[in-house]
């Protein structure tokens, strides 16, 4: 992967990137066990999250008009599916003008503990507070391939896949096929499915059409960040 590659080379992460080349480099990453030691690694109270890829602030031009778009609930209902410690859901929480539902899920307890104790002020933090009044952020930990225990079918308008799928490939092509379809089940009718990626749409597209045969399915350019072009596959449904 592209972005992972240039993660490790990044100077502001060196000393964070030396530990983790190691196991990166020789595990799979659909391994709870790496995650779970990655994520248990000390970071400066200055950083409490970290993004893959990239982070809130260079995507929320692209996400918060999407929250607006053909609303069927009020707050609409985002989940973040491999959500690590990733700074998306807190950022959509915390500065989305617009009220939202976002459930942020992770098969590693070290992360979504760690999340959950960011969000009502531990870690030398404050708590969080929401952009909205009505917003609203929880973490729970839940397996992308079943997330039956936390997301009944149709529940949710928006549904935020970053990295996660590429990770879960890594593990073997039936496993990312079933988080596909177990996020196609959660999504409602009229919502949308958005993998972000750094893998060409040659190779994407197909798989992504043959598979969500009755959605739509697009792909817009992003960035370059970091000096990476990454790519946002839209998965939506009937207006």
């Amino acid at each position: 992967m592209a972005a992972l590659r240039q993660m490790l080379r990044a100077p502001p992460l060196q000393a964070r990137a030396r530990a983790w080349a190691g196991s990166l480099a020789t595990s799979c990453l659909a391994d709870r066990c790496l995650w779970d030691r990655l994520h248990a690694q000390p970071r400066p109270s200055s950083v409490p999250t970290f993004d893959w890829f990239f982070g809130y602030e260079e995507v929320k031009g692209f996400l918060l008009p999407l929250l607006q778009e053909g609303r069927v609930a009020c707050p609409p209902r985002v989940l973040d599916v491999g959500c690590g410690t990733s700074g998306l859901c807190t950022g959509l929480y915390t500065q989305s003008p617009h009220p939202v539902d976002v459930l942020g899920v992770d098969f590693s307890p070290v992360a979504v503990a760690h999340m959950n104790s960011l969000l009502e002020g531990g870690q030398g933090q404050m708590p969080l507070s929401p952009g909205h009044p009505a917003s609203h952020l929880c973490f729970r930990q839940a397996d992308a391939l079943n997330l039956r225990p936390v997301a009944p079918s149709g529940s949710f308008q928006l549904l935020l896949d970053k990295g996660t799928w590429d990770a879960v490939a890594r593990g073997g092509l039936p496993g990312a096929h079933q988080m596909l379809l177990e996020c196609l089940r959660v999504l409602s009718p009229q919502g949308t499915l958005i993998q972000f990626s750094d893998e060409d749409p040659d190779v994407r597209l197909p798989y992504l059409e043959q598979t969500c045969r009755s959605r739509t399915v697009t792909v817009q350019e992003l960035g370059p960040f970091g000096g990476i072009t990454y790519f946002a596959y839209l998965v939506k449904g009937a207006p």
